[in-house]
């Protein structure tokens, strides 16, 4: 079997899935107590402390799980919107490590998660109170101002069209944010397409070890309408996923 295609199923997937979740909030612990004095004393220092948690997220992903990530198309380094389809906590991780100054729009609640909220905050994730409507998305385009102002610039801010995990295969409407906030701010949107789904499912447990692929597709420009680049976005980002998709196998039996 092709190491794009999920290992078979095996009554070890879930001994080695619930070790690694242990590993995860070991690490997280360690490198939070550590990173927390660093980085209140020089807050610039938030995403190295991220990047070594990456590291060793994905890392464990790979010795316990057998997952391992590629990368294809060149992720982005300047300011712009990072679109992705979203189907597991492992995308995330894996975004997140091939974007140099990465932030994300996230729900609020989750910034206040011990530990992970506060160095997401430091690292210049943006809320959203998804129950404030239009005030939620100008709350969102006034974080991104304020983000560009800064010395440091905003980085690549990344976001779910979908709003939320989907199964492989899985189609939700794509929402109008990523087109709103290029409208507002003129940055461009690189697409990204991935079929981690297929590994590490949308309900987290079992992990089925193999090559996930991400793929940052060409950039889109700012257009006259944000309802046309949105169009083109899906478009892009789900024609491209079902291709991996597709590679990897298919959709594995119901």
């Amino acid at each position: 079997m092709s190491a794009y295609h999920p290992r078979r199923a095996s009554i070890l997937d879930w001994p080695r899935t619930v070790l690694y979740y242990l590993y995860a909030v070991l690490v997280t612990l360690v490198l939070g107590l550590w990173g927390l004095p660093q980085v209140l004393v020089h807050p610039e220092r938030a995403h190295r402390v991220a990047s070594l948690w990456l590291d060793q997220m994905l890392g464990a992903a790979r010795l316990l799980l057998g997952v391992r990530i590629e990368y294809r198309g060149t992720p982005p380094a300047g300011e712009c919107i990072v679109a992705s389809k979203h189907q597991s906590f492992l995308d995330i991780l894996a975004l997140a490590r091939a974007c140099p100054r990465r932030a994300f729009v996230m729900k609020r609640e989750v910034l206040r998660v011990p530990v992970m909220g506060w160095f997401a905050r430091k690292v210049g994730c943006i809320p959203i109170d998804r129950a404030r409507g239009k005030e939620a998305m100008k709350q969102i385009i006034a974080g991104i101002e304020a983000a560009r102002a800064r010395p440091e610039g905003l980085g690549q801010l990344i976001i779910y069209p979908e709003g939320t995990r989907t199964r492989p295969g899985q189609k939700l409407p794509y929402k109008h944010g990523a087109g709103t906030i290029q409208r507002a701010t003129g940055l461009s949107i690189r697409p990204v397409a991935v079929n981690c789904g297929l590994f590490w499912p949308k309900r987290g447990i079992p992990i089925r070890g193999g090559i996930a692929v991400i793929e940052f597709l060409p950039p889109i420009p700012a257009g006259p309408r944000s309802s046309a680049v949105m169009e083109l976005l899906e478009a892009r980002i789900e024609a491209a996923s079902d291709r991996l998709l597709a590679e990897a196998g298919g959709l594995p039996p119901a």
